[in-house]
Formats: structure tokens, sequence, C-alpha cells
């Protein structure tokens, strides 16, 4: 069934899908702040906010609350991204007012106590320090950081010490007021669901206060090579390039040009570096996607003996894509994997609810899954070769690097084509 929007007059959109003889309901509240949308000294505080919400509200104590959650037999969470802050929760149709309700209690009565707020720094800091010792985590961390240096989407999502050690309560409590604003807030709603639930989600929704965040700075792209040693087994790297913005109409072949490259089992530099020579275990690329700007992203663990190899068949590979494209087999199958993973995914009423709030936020409107696979559909192999000579330019190639690793510049070099 098609979706039905409503603009509530603060401002907040709601959206929502019903999918027939479905029995769970997804709901999603997503507010336009996220780490991009902080400044320097302000870094970490949308995650924080996040977190805090969880911790009582004037009418719940912080393990009341969490009872609460449980009673409801779903699932709920919330996370923190560059761009956007998200609590969201599945549960059955009969229990979605209940949801409802306690996003509200979370959303307009957290309590932002101070006790709360040194308890749940700690465990941000505990956060961190498990992030560090993530060396994926941290080579993608410190790509953005140089590549976007400067610009919000350079800053981590989860903070630093430094900035999170002055943030005390009030604080917390007065960004949450300034930036949780109903033009910046789209609620979605997906799946099985009785008559008059939206509108009660409406009421609860409509305590958000008018008005928006300011416009975003734009980001800039600059060439960066960045290396961190780590006393760790493997080296880890990622290799980056720009891209086309989120709603760019290249995203298509983008994302076809991502799945033949590092896509799956059958893509090419799983199929050369690892099944043909053997020279790691996991090889894959990512496109991350922002309102301006995107990042073409291959990512990989080297030992030491093989990483100069490896670097090396990365860049024939990508010299290759740029002088002869992709065949129509592969073009075929990267098609048929998207256009799987689209329809299969309207069976969970939570990929819908994603689907129905990342289109309204980035786009203004939701394409439907026909619409989405007939873009697809219209990549041509010419499209996938033109873009690709676009994207993998050499001047424009990044890399960061985690480990026992030597001199950025020599991987550098290894990596040109």
């Amino acid at each position: 069934m098609p979706y039905v929007k409503l603009t509530l007059p603060n401002g907040a959109r709601i959206l929502r899908e019903r999918v027939p003889g479905a029995r769970s309901a997804a709901l999603g509240v997503w507010i336009a702040s996220g780490s991009r949308h902080e400044s320097a000294a302000e870094s970490g505080a949308a995650h924080f906010i996040e977190h805090m919400v969880f911790k009582g509200t004037r009418s719940r104590t912080a393990s009341q609350l969490a009872a609460r959650l449980d009673e409801l037999g779903g699932q709920v969470d919330a996370f923190t991204s560059r761009e956007y802050t998200c609590f969201h929760g599945r549960t059955l149709d009969s229990r979605l007012r209940q949801l409802a309700d306690i996003f509200g209690d979370m959303l307009f009565n957290s309590n932002f106590d101070e006790d709360d707020v040194v308890n749940e720094r700690g465990v941000i800091l505990e956060e961190i320090d498990m992030y560090e010792d993530a060396p994926e985590d941290v080579v993608s961390d410190r790509m953005f950081s140089a590549v976007f240096r400067g610009n919000g989407l350079a800053r981590p999502i989860l903070g630093k010490r430094s900035t999170l050690s002055r943030m005390d309560g009030q604080f917390l409590r007065d960004r949450m007021a300034r930036v949780y604003r109903g033009g910046d807030v789209v609620i979605a709603l997906a799946g099985g669901y009785a008559r008059g639930d939206a509108e009660y989600a409406a009421k609860v929704f409509s305590a958000f206060a008018p008005g928006g965040n300011a416009p975003l700075k734009a980001a800039r792209y600059t060439p960066s090579i960045t290396v961190k040693r780590k006393n760790i087994e493997q080296n880890h790297f990622c290799v980056s390039f720009p891209c086309a913005r989120v709603t760019d109409d290249r995203r298509y072949a983008t994302q076809l040009l991502s799945d033949i490259l590092g896509g799956g089992m059958s893509s090419r530099l799983f199929q050369s570096v690892r099944e043909a020579r053997g020279l790691c275990y996991g090889i894959y690329t990512q496109v991350s996607s922002f309102r301006d700007t995107g990042l073409f992203s291959i990512c990989t663990a080297l030992g030491s003996r093989t990483q100069d190899d490896a670097l090396s068949l990365i860049a024939d590979e990508l010299g290759k894509l740029v002088s002869r494209g992709v065949t129509d087999d592969e073009l075929s199958r990267a098609r048929e994997q998207v256009r799987t993973n689209i329809l299969l995914g309207l069976e969970s009423t939570v990929t819908r609810m994603n689907r129905l709030a990342r289109g309204e936020l980035y786009f203004g409107r939701v394409q439907e899954a026909d619409e989405v696979v007939a873009a697809y559909e219209a990549v041509t192999a010419g499209d996938v070769r033109e873009l690709a000579a676009e994207i993998f330019d050499s001047s424009l190639m990044s890399l960061s690097a985690a480990g026992k690793v030597g001199d950025g510049e020599h991987y550098a070099d290894l990596l040109r084509f």
C-alpha cells in the first residue's frame, strides 16, 4: 500500500505505511541532528544525548524505563550517525501506542541527572576504548578526520575525552532543546497498526518545539594519507575516493560499481586478492553518502609479508575497471543482488520504516520499490565504466592505515595506477 504523509503544525512529519497481515509495527523517531551538526567544542554531544534519554524521566527511573521497554516484548534501540539520530522500536501492533508513549516520555521528560551523566560518560569512554581496539573502525574514523578536516564530517561520532569531560546535564538538556526541533524530525511507522494509531503518535510528537537547525557547512574533500601505528597482528587499510552525494542520480551506478568491485564473494577484489592469490582473509567496498558528498572506500586487513602485493593488485583491478569497464554478466549479477535485497526488504517492517524516514529526510519523498528497481535496471555498462573513470582518479585517492605499518607514501605509490 502507498505511504501517507502528515505534516504537524510544529513542522514534524509523520509517514506511515500499512502492511496487510503484519502483526509487527516498527516506529522510528529520526532527528536530523548528528555529529556533523556539532562544533568542535560540542563533539560527541548528539551521541551523549542519545544515551541519556534512556537514563530516566520525571515519571520513571532508568530501571523502570528499562523494565517498561522490556515489557513491550519487542526490540527498542537508538543510534547516532553523522547526519541524524534515531530512536526506533519494533513491537506487536497492539503495543504501538505504548511504544509511542515511552518515546515521548524519553524525548520530552528526560532528567539529565548529574550522577547519571557521570556514569554514562564513563560508559561512553569505555565505548571509545572499544573502538580504539577495533582497527577497522580506527582507519575509517581517521580517514574521515583527514579528508574532511575542518568540517563536522571529520569529527568522531562518539566525541573526544576532552569535550565529553566538559558536558554536564544542563549543557546536554539545553542542546537537546535547541536541536530537537520539529522541522528536523521525521516519525516513520510501518507494519500492522490500528485505526487511530498514527493520529495518537501525532499527538505525542506534537510536543517538539517548532523550528529547525541552521544549514550545514558544505564539506570539502582533500586527498590525504594518515598512518596510525598500533601493536596488532594485521595491518588494516582503507583506500578512499570522493563520490556522489546521497541524492545524486548516479547513486544507482555507484552502488552497482561497489557491488561488482567488492560487494561479495564473486566480486573482483575478493576473487583476485583472496581467492586467486590468498593475500587476505577479507576485502570489501563500501559507499558512505551524505547530503553534499560521499566516500567510496576499499577496506582490507593484510599481513606484513603480503601487503605490498595485495595493494598492487588492488591498483591493478582499479586500473582494469577504468580502462575496460565491467562485463554484462557482472552488471546483471549486481543488479539481481540489489533487486533481491530491495524486494526481500519489503517483508521487514523495520526496513520499510527505515525507507520511509530516509526518503523523507534526504529526498522529501519516498520512492516506491518498483521505481528504485527500475532505476537500477536502467544503469548500463557504459554508465558504470564512465563512473569508474571519474571516481578512481589516483590524484584524488586517500589512504588510512593502522597497525605495524610503514611509510604511508610507500603504500600510496603501490596503489597508484
